[in-house]
């Protein structure tokens, strides 16, 4: 009896103990700090041995703080501008590679992928030797050219700003796009084509009225991947900029929260901060739900 207990035991724990790592990693990892993070919003902090309860000051605040309202701004444009030129020039990059007359196609996808393996602090690093002042390698070809006089101020300038965040984001991220609509492109059924072709449809019509359908699914991937994406971003701009850029140009809702947490050393303020972050991607995500019809079928 003891045996077939002993066998009945270790049948019903087994599975447990296999979970076990993966719930303590999850335990101290994300749920501690989540809520530790939580909790810490409440309070007025200048180090861990130095914090004051201050209720809902700190949300009060920051309703009120225009340097919070400045990076969500910034956050916000980036992210709609980024993703309405993300999902054209990646689709452009699909159907071109899609195509059966080019040549070499495994060695595009890889080289327009490759980007996206980088990571965004290589890439910062990379425009800015490209974007820089005189030395940098784009106002030199546009000078040698004559097509400027001065130097671009691509990292200087407010002006220019949002569209250098932009050129280095859609190079980092365009590929990663490219290769899930490759995908799917390859996944249309091409008798919808051939009964196109049939009733006259041309280039442009069997792309509206086949293509994108077909491919919707992965268009609508995409955008909620590039707005979360976007509304996270914080290490491009801050390396490419060294801080906030440009009267604070660059500076976004991630990067405000770590500058307030790590450089000033509020991490009372930064814990509300994040938790209004969280906040403003539910938001969207509600409104994506919304848009996309999910949230009716669940209902359903």
């Amino acid at each position: 009896m003891s045996g077939i207990g002993g066998w009945k035991w270790r049948r019903h724990c087994t599975p447990y103990l296999f979970l076990a790592p993966a719930g303590v990693l999850f335990v101290v990892f994300l749920a501690y700090p989540l809520a530790r993070s939580a909790v810490l919003s409440f309070y007025k902090s200048a180090g861990p041995n130095n914090e004051v309860f201050v209720g809902l000051a700190n949300y009060s605040f920051l309703l009120r703080d225009r340097y919070f309202w400045w990076a969500v701004v910034n956050t916000v444009l980036f992210t709609a501008g980024f993703v309405a030129l993300e999902l054209p020039l990646a689709l452009g990059l699909a159907l071109l590679l899609n195509h059966r007359r080019v040549w070499l196609k495994n060695l595009f996808r890889t080289a327009f992928f490759s980007t996206y393996l980088v990571g965004q602090v290589f890439v910062a690093v990379i425009f800015v030797m490209l974007l820089g002042g005189r030395g940098g390698l784009v106002n030199r070809m546009l000078m040698e050219g004559g097509i400027v006089s001065e130097p671009i101020g691509f990292l200087t300038d407010p002006r220019w700003s949002m569209v250098s965040m932009w050129i280095a984001a859609l190079w980092l991220m365009s590929g990663y796009g490219m290769v899930y609509l490759l995908a799917a492109l390859q996944g249309v059924d091409q008798q919808l084509y051939e009964a196109a072709a049939v009733d006259g449809a041309n280039g442009w019509g069997r792309l509206v009225h086949v293509t994108l359908p077909g491919i919707r699914p992965v268009l609508w991937f995409l955008v909620l991947v590039g707005a979360i994406g976007g509304l996270q971003l914080f290490e491009l701009p801050y390396v490419l900029f060294g801080g906030s850029g440009p009267n604070s140009a660059g500076l976004t809702v991630v990067m405000y929260l770590f500058i307030t947490g790590f450089e000033v050393g509020d991490l009372g303020y930064a814990s509300a901060i994040g938790w209004a972050l969280v906040a403003l991607i539910g938001v969207f995500s509600v409104l994506y739900l919304r848009s996309t019809g999910l949230m009716r079928e669940e209902r359903r």
